[in-house]
């Protein structure tokens, strides 16, 4: 009885771990991962709050000068001995206030400088979430159809080490020849080494997704991946896939608010130019002439030698430098979406011409392959180059499926759109 309760609760602990391990994996689609990615990123989060800076200077720009409160009292009478008297017929105090006015729309160029400071902020945060997201669903691909080839050399490892298994017992019973056992080990090495190399490229791919969704390390990554798509590249017109580029690149608005800004920076240099004015209002109980005397005065800069011809001339460079800058990025635009969409069209109809049933069940194919072996049908030399072959083949086939996939991500990318979901 007592065994029997031990196995029970051997059995009981068991299916707690497996439970907790299953747990422990976080099953991720693209979508799910976009959706971490967009919550959790600290390089959006941080370029998120730019955006809000760029708000505070709106507000700053909105705001109008203070008044300036000026106030001077008689420290101390050397006749009556007596400090700070303030009466009229011992004491002395003067005190004005003061406003500055701005002239020439000083106030509502700024707060439309500041305007264009918000675009630009929120311009370089589409375009930087335009960039990781990018390099979120590449590298998502690249760790999903690095597990498949994974998987192709774990079945591979494991049909080789039952056929070693096999060879050792013949070898025991003398029917073969030591060096075909040895053969077969440096296979099993070789399939390996090449697995642990891809696996430690594996975890560099899960080692960025963790970072681009803000995840723990601890996070087990199980991903899958819809692999057929509807839409077909070559039914979409090279033209409409510029025209949304030049409509949704934020690189190129970003451009296009940096002249924007540089032109409205202009027209505020030159308001710069013009002084403004201060008027005040005074009052001084017995230093002036009359007694308690009270005045306006108003205190204007003479434009004389500053006629602000310095910030005016930068801002006029600016102008051109960001007249350049578009005409650089629109050409950068173009030459990127005909690119992309000439590699992805290639890599599509190269995937297109590989035979469907050639990729068809491994270990189908592989207990073909080890049966015709055992029937003496084919040499070991024949069958470890057709072992070799099926799997480059295999791992080949991965490869080009991922090329698909990112293709199709960067004309996502070069165009600013979700064209391909």
């Amino acid at each position: 009885m007592m065994r029997l309760s031990s196995f029970l609760l051997f059995v009981l602990a068991i299916s707690i771990n497996a439970s907790f391990a299953q747990s422990d994996s976080l099953k991720l689609d693209l979508k799910q991962a976009e959706i971490l990615f967009l919550k959790n990123n600290f390089d959006l989060l941080a370029s998120n709050y730019q955006i809000d800076q760029a708000k505070a200077e709106v507000i700053t720009a909105k705001l109008f000068d203070n008044p300036e409160l000026e106030y001077e009292n008689l420290f101390y009478n050397h006749e009556t001995k007596k400090i700070l008297q303030t009466s009229y017929a011992y004491g002395q105090y003067a005190g004005s206030i003061s406003q500055l006015v701005k002239l020439a729309g000083k106030r509502n160029k700024n707060i439309k400088l500041a305007q264009t400071g918000v675009k630009l902020a929120e311009l370089e945060y589409f375009d930087l979430m335009r960039t990781l997201k990018f390099e979120l669903r590449n590298t998502f691909y690249k760790a999903y159809f690095a597990t498949q080839s994974i998987h192709v050399y774990e079945d591979q490892v494991k049909s080789t080490e039952s056929l070693l298994k096999a060879y050792e017992i013949q070898l025991k019973a003398g029917n073969i020849a030591l060096k075909d056992v040895i053969r077969i080990k440096s296979l099993i090495i070789n399939l390996k080494a090449e697995q642990a190399n891809l696996l430690n490229e594996l975890e560099d791919h899960y080692k960025d997704l963790r970072l681009l969704c803000g995840l723990e390390p601890s996070a087990n990554l199980k991903l899958t991946v819809a692999e057929s798509r509807v839409t077909a590249i070559d039914q979409i017109p090279y033209a409409r896939l510029l025209d949304s580029a030049r409509t949704n690149r934020a690189d190129l608005k970003l451009a296009k608010t940096d002249l924007e800004y540089n032109e409205l920076n202009l027209k505020l240099q030159k308001a710069m130019a013009i002084p403004d004015v201060e008027v005040s209002l005074a009052y001084d109980l017995k230093g002036n002439y009359p007694e308690k005397y009270t005045g306006i005065g108003l205190k204007i800069p003479i434009p004389l030698f500053n006629r602000n011809q310095g910030e005016i001339k930068k801002a006029k460079v600016g102008i051109d430098a960001a007249t350049s800058n578009i005409k650089k990025q629109e050409l950068i635009l173009s030459n990127e979406v005909f690119n992309s969409y000439r590699t992805a069209i290639r890599n599509e109809k190269l995937l297109m011409e590989i035979d469907p049933s050639f990729n068809g069940d491994f270990n189908k194919i592989i207990n073909g392959l080890i049966k015709n072996f055992r029937e003496r049908n084919i040499s070991l030399i024949e069958f470890l180059d057709l072992y070799e072959s099926y799997k480059e083949n295999i791992l080949q086939i991965n490869s080009l499926k991922f090329e698909r996939m990112s293709s199709r991500e960067e004309l996502n990318y070069v165009t600013g759109t979700n064209i391909f979901k």
